[in-house]
């Protein structure tokens, strides 16, 4: 489909959804470890509109985007905007979008400890767990909370081992994975607190 990016049967593809506003370490972080660890072939990161859940609207997209581009500079890596060209905002629909134009690819929803814990708030969060694998990394604090968490109690019985966690693409849903270890202790809230953003030249007055 023109516009939109190039995948193969059984390619392994990590989403990486956000409003990256703005990117940092974290997410990089996250990114290279789910490369390395879940085994896949690409990470697309999903550079959203606007977060449903947020009363603010994000910085401009194609700022963000070239924010993006300039961190995340990995050959497996690919930043996007593909949520605008499918006109979707919400995690299942954009899921629910992207296997309907890639049949055959082996999708990954990625996300950090932090959404585990929280992602019973969003929109068909069930739907979500039952129709594509999720990968999860979590900060060592993280790790109690998001393993307890409402979604895992629900699915634990889906939980793939760490151990296992090269098999993820290859489960059919629901199939989790929590990997542990260390993280980068750094969020995108902290870096528009500290006005490092604004500073940056990447928000508009």
């Amino acid at each position: 489909m023109l516009g939109f990016p190039k995948a193969f049967d059984d390619m392994r593809v990590g989403l990486l959804g956000g409003s990256f506003d703005p990117p940092h370490a974290g997410h990089v972080h996250i990114t290279r470890q789910a490369l390395r660890r879940f085994g896949l072939d690409r990470v697309w990161w999903l550079v959203s509109p606007g977060n449903p859940l947020k009363a603010n609207g994000p910085a401009p997209i194609e700022k963000r985007m070239a924010a993006c581009r300039e961190i995340m500079q990995h050959p497996k890596v690919l930043v996007t905007d593909i949520e605008v060209k499918l006109g979707t905002r919400f995690t299942a629909d954009t899921v629910e979008a992207l296997q309907g134009v890639y049949p055959n690819v082996k999708f990954v929803w990625l996300m950090g400890a932090d959404n585990l814990a929280s992602v019973h708030k969003w929109d068909r969060w069930e739907w979500i767990f039952e129709n594509v694998p999720i990968g999860v990394t979590s900060r060592p604090e993280e790790h109690p909370k998001a393993a307890g968490s409402k979604a895992a109690m629900k699915y634990r019985a889906a939980r793939l081992p760490v151990l296992s966690a090269k098999r993820l693409p290859f489960q059919k849903p629901p199939a989790w994975c929590l990997l542990d270890g260390p993280a980068v202790d750094i969020s995108s809230t902290g870096i528009r607190e500290s006005g490092d953003w604004v500073n940056n030249g990447f928000n508009e007055s």
